[in-house]
């Protein structure tokens, strides 16, 4: 119980020591959008961390993979001097597509609402 709920911090700060880092990469391939942090997931050796980000915006998604894992090391390194582990991960970089799936969805119940609305006029 203890390793997991230690583990679980670990993941929340570098979650958020990324969301900070991310801000401040100069690759204009990774500055394509607004990029949030949504999840990350250490093995339990922490040698690795699977990070999952969700971008808000124009994405071309391989120029956007190309860009993170070129600036992949110096994230892995600034995570290294800002938190203190005994490991730092290595980064493997997930694309979550659940906002925006989420968004899609909501513009197409607008959608069906609106239509609605329409028909109920129309019938008066």
């Amino acid at each position: 119980m203890a390793n997991s709920t230690r583990m679980g911090r670990i993941n929340d700060d570098i979650q958020l020591a990324l969301s900070s880092l991310l801000r401040q990469v100069k690759d204009p391939r990774v500055q394509q959008g607004m990029i949030s942090v949504t999840r990350v997931e250490t093995t339990g050796d922490l040698r690795y961390a699977k990070v999952w980000l969700s971008v808000l915006g124009e994405l071309n998604e391989k120029e956007f993979k190309r860009g993170l894992k070129s600036c992949a090391p110096w994230l892995r390194r600034e995570l290294g001097s800002s938190l203190n582990l005994r490991y730092t991960p290595e980064l493997v970089f997930e694309l979550d597509h659940s906002i925006e799936y989420g968004a899609k969805i909501s513009r197409m119940i607008e959608e069906i609402e609106e239509t609605d609305k329409h028909d109920e006029s129309d019938s008066e």
